[in-house]
């Protein structure tokens, strides 16, 4: 019988214990958690905190005594002091655990900008459960009526929706052109028209330097003369791998400071694993490393840990960046690269914007979707494809055709030949995703031509 101790008890923690007890019973697992919620839902925090979500205990996706009776030991409210891989024990401040395997998931922390003033009454950080419950207490506690949120990324634009719908006027700071970077600017900007539509104040290409306490509320200041008063701040500027313990050890570091992986999710060191926000996830557009701290990779990267911890040989297959974000009554998804993306990797791109109808027009209640498709303008491969619609045109299903096609490595043709499912109140015999690549090919086509013209045309001269 094996020992295994994990540290961490979100996606990646739980997904490796459930999976060990799964394939070998007999063997102990003990999960050491810094707080008491374990396996709970941090995506669905801004869901809480808007209303919409009455007992935050719901979003556990599963209760301790059901993580127990699965035969896994919770060790809450512990922080992990040291690791000594020789002894192979974890130490924490009320005792010490031996491992035969051990996982880090840890996951990741907030990143925190420079600016004065962030720790003051009203000013939070959101990202785990006690976040959340704190800024809960505060908003009930203090009534606030205005609410101002640094950044403008996925947490960012889900609280600038959670909060509105809580009745407290709100203005988003975002130090880019738009918000979600990780769409093209053109639809983030459409996002950002649609949370103005909603009275979300966006103020753009901005940084916040100080807050200040005046009175009963906080003042703001920031580049370009801004100015601003509130009476609750969220700020919500990113995340870095919580990746410090082993460092003595040597333990080996990789892009943004994440524990370096082998695609088993083990770590340089021996019988030491990796899964979720902390380490490097295998990009399958890139076939090398990258960070990309998302939940549902975290999942996979558990399951392939535990799976290995409890004696296996399985390969984390990679990702390919599928997200998805629900703001008010529009849905963004996006998967794989966009024009960014392929100029920093030095990959020749096309993309290529249309609009469809969600589903044949004839029927009643049809809407318009935006796909943006990016393809390899030289080998034709499928490399992105971004979709903004609203809330009931199937975005994430749509999305997620398009990351199965890239994650095997599909053409932009090949696109066409999926059997794809239609009836008329919800899609077209050929779906939107296979009407974009249509678009995407007759553009290609076009510009094939007119390169054709212009070789042509330089011959003759």
């Amino acid at each position: 019988m094996l020992n295994h101790v994990i540290i961490g008890g979100s996606d990646a923690g739980i997904s490796a214990a459930l999976r060990i007890k799964e394939l070998a019973p007999g063997d102990r697992v003990q999960m050491i958690l810094k707080d008491a919620y374990p396996n709970f839902s941090i995506c669905g925090i801004p869901f809480f905190l808007s209303g919409e979500i009455e007992d935050w205990r719901t979003l556990s996706h599963r209760t301790i005594p059901e993580i127990e009776e699965a035969g896994i030991e919770i060790i809450s409210g512990q922080e992990v002091i040291s690791i000594d891989p020789d002894s192979k024990n974890v130490v924490t401040a009320t005792g010490s655990f031996r491992y035969d395997k051990l996982l880090l998931g840890t996951g990741a922390t907030s990143v925190i900008p420079s600016i004065i003033g962030l720790d003051l009454p009203g000013v939070f950080t959101l990202r785990w459960i006690d976040d959340m419950l704190v800024i809960e207490k505060f908003i009930l506690e203090n009534k606030p009526r205005r609410a101002l949120i640094i950044g403008g990324g996925y947490i960012g634009v889900e609280m600038a929706d959670a909060l509105t719908r809580r009745g407290l006027n709100v203005t988003l700071i975002e130090s880019g052109e738009a918000v979600l970077h990780t769409l093209d600017t053109v639809l983030g900007k459409k996002v950002g028209a649609t949370m103005s539509d909603h009275g979300v104040n966006i103020v753009h290409r901005t940084r916040i330097s100080r807050i200040t306490q005046a009175a009963n509320e906080l003042q703001v200041e920031g580049e370009n003369g801004f100015q601003s008063n509130a009476d609750l701040i969220i700020v919500v500027t990113g995340a870095k791998p919580a990746a410090t313990l082993l460092k003595e050890q040597g333990i080996k570091l990789g892009i943004q400071g994440a524990y370096k992986v082998n695609r088993q999710m083990q770590s340089s060191i021996p019988d030491i694993f990796v899964a979720g926000d902390c380490g490097e996830t295998w990009s399958c557009l890139l076939q090398d490393y990258a960070y990309m701290p998302l939940g549902t990779t975290a999942h996979k990267q558990g399951r392939v840990a535990g799976e290995n911890m409890a004696g296996g040989r399985r390969s984390f297959q990679g990702s390919v960046g599928t997200q998805v974000v629900k703001v008010f009554d529009i849905v963004a998804g996006r998967t794989g690269f966009h024009d960014r993306d392929c100029e920093k990797h030095n990959i020749p791109s096309l993309t290529v914007e249309s609009t469809h109808w969600d589903h044949k027009v004839y029927y009643p209640g049809a809407q318009r979707i935006v796909i943006r498709l990016t393809g390899n303008s030289q080998t034709g491969d499928l490399l992105g494809m971004q979709i903004i619609g609203p809330v009931t045109t199937e975005v994430s299903k749509r999305i997620d055709i398009a990351a199965c096609a890239i994650q095997n490595h599909y053409s932009v043709e090949q696109l066409m030949d999926l059997d794809l499912s239609y009836t008329p109140p919800l899609s077209s015999p050929w779906d939107p995703v296979q009407m974009a690549a249509q678009a995407w090919l007759k553009e290609m086509r076009s510009m094939q031509s007119m390169q054709n013209v212009s070789i042509n045309s330089d011959i003759n001269t």
